[in-house]
């Protein structure tokens, strides 16, 4: 199917705007709580948890605490960059863009994940508070706007498993993308640095030295 896409004698509806271009001020608003609050979590609740889940996988907790803030901001940044893409292909199409409303669907989808992790985990997950309060919320309201414009696809089962699907795609790749970003700076000239479950640095320059 060909989107249509808005033209000089049909232009952009600007009261669609809220629906479109708000998808990445609600990403916004959810992801700063997520920067504000992962490495405090990661620190203080991540061994505890380590403790009460055994079974988890070891490479499971470190693709979590083998990630120092900077790297973390970097890889929200970069997926910032694509909720951008898919809200400007929203704007551009009046809502009409498969692209956008996948990414609509995997936010919200992505907002019960953080309610579900955070019961698994009996306690705080960052992210979790904005869920319930703006991306669940506000993708409910979109829909509803885009409903009553005419323009929301109809959703299958398979369409929420895309939109969810999309969004852990996504969010892998930002976060491979700012770790091959970051290397270059965590490595000193004629060594190697590494990091501990909490982030601080390591030089391994001389190891193994007597």
């Amino acid at each position: 199917m060909i989107e249509q896409r808005p033209n000089a004698a049909n232009p952009p509806d600007p009261t669609l705007n809220p629906a479109t271009l708000g998808l990445l001020a609600a990403w916004i608003a959810h992801d700063l709580e997520e920067v504000a609050t992962m490495a405090r979590w990661s620190r203080t609740r991540v061994p505890a948890l380590r403790e009460r889940h055994p079974r988890v996988p070891e490479r499971l907790w470190r693709s979590v605490t083998d990630v120092d803030a900077l790297e973390f901001a970097t890889a929200v940044a970069l997926m910032g960059l694509i909720v951008a893409a898919a809200a400007a292909a929203g704007r551009r199409t009046d809502g009409r863009s498969a692209f956008y409303q996948t990414a609509l669907n995997g936010f919200g989808l992505h907002g019960l994940v953080h309610l579900a992790q955070s019961a698994a985990t009996r306690g705080y997950t960052p992210g979790v508070v904005t869920s319930p309060l703006i991306v669940v919320p506000f993708t409910l309201w979109a829909r509803g706007r885009l409903r009553r414009a005419g323009v929301l696809r109809p959703t299958r089962a398979r369409d929420a498993v895309l939109g969810l699907g999309l969004a852990a795609a996504a969010t892998a790749a930002a976060h491979a993308a700012a770790r091959l970003i970051r290397r270059p700076a965590l490595v000193p000239p004629g060594g190697c640095r590494s990091f501990t479950p909490h982030g601080a640095p390591a030089d391994h320059r001389g190891a193994g030295r007597r």
